[in-house]
């Protein structure tokens, strides 16, 4: 009798995991890095976590022009492989498929800050119109912090060779140089909150991971008491909370045109806050999500081309000459920035070699939608394109495996070029900022901050990697690509 129970159960855990195996929307797309069953797929995300590099690489050839799934901590993702798909992918409204709730479903916002950033997403629409339109303003700020923050974590001297852990280096310089435009003077030289606005960006990384880990059920409990990142919200409040009331005070008493107003990112968040009656708390969340946006991706951008000019020491003299040319010329202003192409070229020639992740473009279903070459996306599907591969494509780049610092300087001297290979600049060739009308929208002041900061560090600084010894090797864990965090570089000042 036992054991006809036993016998009948087992029948019918087998029967549900067919069912649900057979009734799953995304069986039908091909599974890289394991199988695709329900239990059986924890191997597959397993493997992503590991071998993520690779396991792109190998769906991007085998299914190019179409899709392929990944498993990732908790969901699959849907991954489209070149640029015609990636085309497809981008074309399609908001409607079909949302950029917003596709960063949301990655970072798990709706665990930790709530979900008004992403259904309220104005601090994207004050990056990509006040910010831009101030960039010549701003500018001048940003060549001001570098000349002290520099020096302060790469403390090199003449005559002598220092190494420095490029990576923490660079996040400090980069947190402070973007608040002097975010917070104004005082706070963006306050080591305490600064330390706050990186380690910020650690958590919502760390969240996102962690909440994954637990069933959709325990994720808001999971979120509420757990998370790094509330917690290092609350700690920062107390660095900006006097700046928001003397500003509020002021607004209250002179109405919007008061004498010195600032001109940055909180006085903007600020502003927009108020009529929508945010608390105080909600803009410092603002705060620190800009600061994520502008932190992550930069310190890595920055920490691999410095990298590279490190292992490659021969590209030193032809940037330095090219600065100084520019700079005699122009000095330090957004003209300047925009007269260096052998800087501009050299850094995203990093950012394709290297990459700052190996997809791009994340997007959320909204619906269910089929792409242009058949593959059915049901709703709630995140989805995303193969970035590193496209980046590593012989076809579409000339020897796409060498590092080439020059090789967009190059295209932009022929006839017509002179602006489509810039570094600002996506296509569905090049998306390490995106591509289409959700591409990134502080790349422009972030490519402005990156090229003053390597300009800077060329005309101060010699730099090569220790006992001629190989550029250390980047980290991916699932789809996050980064630089070794303890990788060095020797630093001399001239």
């Amino acid at each position: 009798m036992a054991d006809s129970v036993l016998y009948a159960v087992v029948a019918i855990l087998a029967a549900v995991y067919l069912v649900r195996w057979r009734s799953d929307p995304l069986r039908h797309i091909p599974t890289v890095g394991g199988p695709s069953a329900p239990i059986l797929s924890y191997w597959s995300t397993i493997n992503f976590l590991l071998k993520s590099q690779a396991l792109v690489k190998e769906g991007y050839q085998r299914f190019h022009g179409s899709a392929f799934k990944i498993a990732l901590v908790g969901q699959w993702m849907v991954i489209v492989s070149g640029p015609k798909m990636l085309d497809d992918l981008r074309k399609r409204p908001d409607d079909e498929v949302s950029f917003l709730e596709g960063a949301e479903e990655t970072l798990q916002l709706r665990y930790t800050l709530g979900r008004e950033p992403v259904d309220d997403a104005f601090h994207v629409e004050i990056i990509r119109e006040k910010l831009m339109r101030t960039l010549v303003a701003v500018l001048p700020d940003v060549i001001d912090e570098l000349r002290g923050a520099v020096p302060e974590y790469i403390q090199a001297k003449k005559d002598e060779w220092i190494s420095v852990k490029i990576l923490q280096a660079t996040l400090n310089i980069v947190a402070r140089t973007s608040n002097r435009v975010f917070v104004g003077l005082a706070i963006c030289r306050n080591q305490e909150y600064l330390d706050l606005a990186i380690r910020f960006t650690m958590d919502v990384v760390k969240d996102s991971f962690f909440i994954r880990l637990f069933s959709e059920s325990m994720r808001a409990s999971v979120g509420q008491y757990f998370s790094a990142v509330k917690k290092t919200v609350c700690q920062a409040i107390p660095h900006l909370q006097p700046l928001l009331d003397e500003r509020r005070a002021k607004l209250a008493e002179y109405g919007d045109e008061y004498p010195d107003k600032p001109n940055d990112m909180l006085q903007w968040i600020l502003e927009e806050s108020i009529p929508r009656r945010y608390t105080d708390v909600k803009i410092i969340e603002r705060i620190l999500l800009v600061n994520f946006a502008a932190i992550h991706t930069s310190s890595i951008s920055i920490s691999h081309a410095l990298l590279d000019l490190a292992a490659y020491p021969q590209y030193i003299r032809p940037l330095r000459e090219e600065v100084e040319a520019v700079i005699a010329a122009e000095g330090w202003t957004k003209a300047a920035m925009g007269k260096m192409w052998k800087v501009d070229s050299f850094l995203k020639e990093s950012q394709r070699y290297n990459g700052i992740g190996l997809t791009s473009v994340t997007r959320k279903a909204m619906r269910d939608l089929t792409l242009s070459d058949g593959t059915f996306i049901p709703k709630d599907t995140l989805i995303g394109a193969a970035s590193y591969p496209i980046h590593h494509d012989d076809s579409i780049y000339e020897n796409a495996s060498t590092f080439d610092p020059f090789r967009f300087s190059r295209m932009r001297e022929e006839d017509g070029e002179g602006t489509k290979h810039q570094f600002v600049n996506t296509s569905i060739e090049y998306i390490p900022f995106g591509h289409g009308k959700h591409a990134c929208p502080g790349r422009f002041f972030a490519a402005n901050e990156l090229k003053a900061m390597l300009a800077f560090i060329v005309l101060n600084y010699d730099l090569k990697l220790a006992n001629d010894t190989p550029r250390p090797a980047n980290v991916c864990f699932a789809a996050n690509l980064v630089p070794d965090p303890n990788a060095e570089i020797l630093f001399r000042r001239r």
